[in-house]
């Protein structure tokens, strides 16, 4: 593995050191999906999704109420992320590289690490992943093969979210497809503190698997 040589860790990048730069408001990164080096990052003004801010559009709404598609959690993170590694993603072009997929494969065997997982009956056609670390989720990247099922997948991450007892959505940057869901911008000084309360706090993931029953 190589690294940059501005890189503040003297240490091997390991799942354990990622947990502690996510504690301490740090994530990596890579330039691209063919370049191995692994840098990190702590933007001046942190995107965010509110989970009492989401914003379901009446378009949305209908979706929702109305999609053809199961979901699932957890069920193959491998296929996940390398959607989101690949066509579809919410961005022109991705960071995802194969160090990245390898040391989040294993924090997803941790228990940290969770997929939402949007299927057309066993194609897999959308979805997210993402860290669980106390009563925060770090959102990493999500992808979609069919038109709203990348909204779909939020939707149910934010439910699932609320009723675990998380309080911070974490989604890095602002997209403006993460405007549209409610997501905003909030200074460093400002993610830090949010950060450090949702610390203190013992989200559950599962926890809507028992109250829905799903």
């Amino acid at each position: 593995m190589t690294r940059r040589s501005d890189d503040p860790f003297e240490v091997e990048l390991t799942p354990e050191l990622i947990l502690r730069a996510y504690k301490a408001g740090i994530f990596p990164m890579s330039e691209s999906a063919d370049d191995p080096d692994i840098f990190w990052v702590s933007p001046q003004l942190r995107g965010i999704l509110p989970l009492d801010g989401f914003n379901i559009s009446r378009s949305l709404a209908k979706t929702l109420r109305k999609h053809p598609y199961s979901i699932h959690v957890d069920r193959d993170f491998r296929a996940t992320i390398e959607g989101c590694a690949t066509s579809g993603t919410e961005r022109e072009s991705t960071w995802i590289n194969t160090t990245i997929i390898d040391l989040y494969a294993q924090l997803f065997a941790m228990g940290y690490c969770h997929t939402v997982e949007i299927y057309d009956g066993d194609a897999l056609v959308g979805g997210l992943y993402g860290l669980a670390i106390g009563g925060a989720f770090f959102g990493e990247s999500m992808f979609h093969r069919k038109t709203d099922t990348s909204k779909i997948a939020m939707a149910h991450l934010v439910d699932r979210l609320s009723a675990g007892g998380f309080i911070l959505l974490d989604t890095q940057f602002l997209t403006p497809h993460l405007a549209s869901l409610g997501g905003i911008e909030v200074p460093r000084a400002e993610y830090e503190a949010m950060l450090s309360e949702a610390l203190r706090m013992e989200g559950d993931f599962g926890a809507w698997d028992g109250v829905r029953g799903q």
